[in-house]
């Protein structure tokens, strides 16, 4: 008897902790009963799969989205971020010669260093995240747009179409990339004093600061790890579509932010799962994919993304109401 008190109890316990991540993947199932019998088009291993790879580019700038969101801030330059790693790298790789592996490196560095300046202006100046990042948007595309002086550069090499492009065992390799940043992901959100740290200032940032956390130096390395990620994304669009341009990426923080929302991070900071995030990338992609195949119309799908994102929040503010 006693053990059956006990376990129910854990599954109780169990359902409290993940009831959003669980109404997030039941969410994502019915979504996709609905929309095969919608289009005959949806339901097949070609297009599942092409909504894998769709999907991993905004799971991984997610993932970075899910570090910031819990520790109490926003990004809302993460699309500018990868615009300029991209940019840059395929100028340095078609037009100056460098060895591709260098030009991927420098795409990561430049990702890194722009998310470590404006951690550190959120962190020494105080000024509020999301006015640091509005500036960071615009700043960092500019810069993009005024080194390539606006134009697209096209025949990239194979290391790095494959990366975007390629499949291993069947499975497209941005997928697989997106697997080892939600394993990474998880482990530093989990198991090390960055992760703790990171769910602390979010929950209470006086707090944290009395406990002697050095505030300032984790906002740093959390807005690092998100440009790290915008990088990594930058790479992987490259190869996906064998140019680069400093246009890309525009619209992808509100993608990022939608994805972390659905996935049951807290807004407010503080709260938030990892793979929840994951399963909010994938309904952002099936949601994509399903209205393209239904051919809506781009207006209207920016109408159908707005709407599950304010949808996504006012959940999170209803449930933290209710606490």
């Amino acid at each position: 008897m006693e053990n059956t008190k006990l376990l129910k109890l854990k599954n109780n316990r169990f359902f409290e902790s993940y009831k959003t991540q669980i109404s997030t993947f039941i969410a994502l199932i019915i979504l996709c009963i609905i929309l095969t019998f919608l289009t005959d088009k949806f339901f097949t291993g070609k297009n599942l799969i092409s909504v894998l790879r769709q999907s991993s580019i905004n799971s991984i700038l997610a993932a970075g989205m899910t570090f910031v969101i819990i520790s109490g801030g926003i990004d809302l330059s993460v699309g500018a971020i990868v615009a300029l790693s991209t940019a840059i790298m395929g100028d340095l790789v078609v037009n100056t010669g460098i060895n591709p592996f260098l030009g991927m490196f420098i795409a990561l560095v430049l990702g890194v260093a722009s998310g470590a300046i404006q951690g550190l202006i959120i962190a020494k100046v105080k000024i509020p995240p999301f006015i640091v990042t509005l500036g960071g948007m615009t700043i960092w595309r500019g810069i993009a747009l005024e080194y390539v002086d606006g134009s697209n550069v096209y025949g990239l090499p194979d290391q790095l179409k494959w990366l975007g492009g390629g499949d291993v065992f069947g499975l497209p390799a941005p997928v697989l990339v997106a697997m080892l940043v939600y394993l990474a992901s998880w482990f530093l959100l989990k198991k090390t004093k960055f992760g703790t740290y990171t769910y602390a200032i979010g929950g209470n940032e006086v707090a944290a600061r009395l406990s002697g956390i050095s505030i300032a130096k984790v906002q740093i390395l959390i807005y690092s790890f998100c440009g790290l990620l915008c990088g990594i994304s930058g790479i992987l669009i490259a190869g996906r579509i064998n140019a680069t341009s400093a246009v890309v990426g525009t619209g992808y923080e509100l993608d990022a932010i939608a994805a972390v929302a659905i996935g049951g991070t807290s807004m407010s900071g503080g709260k938030g799962i990892i793979w929840g995030t994951l399963l909010g990338a994938l309904v952002m992609g099936v949601i994509r994919n399903g209205l393209n195949l239904m051919r809506v119309s781009p207006y209207y799908q920016q109408i159908i993304i707005g709407i599950v994102i304010v949808g996504a929040v006012s959940i999170d503010a209803i449930r933290r109401n209710k606490k």
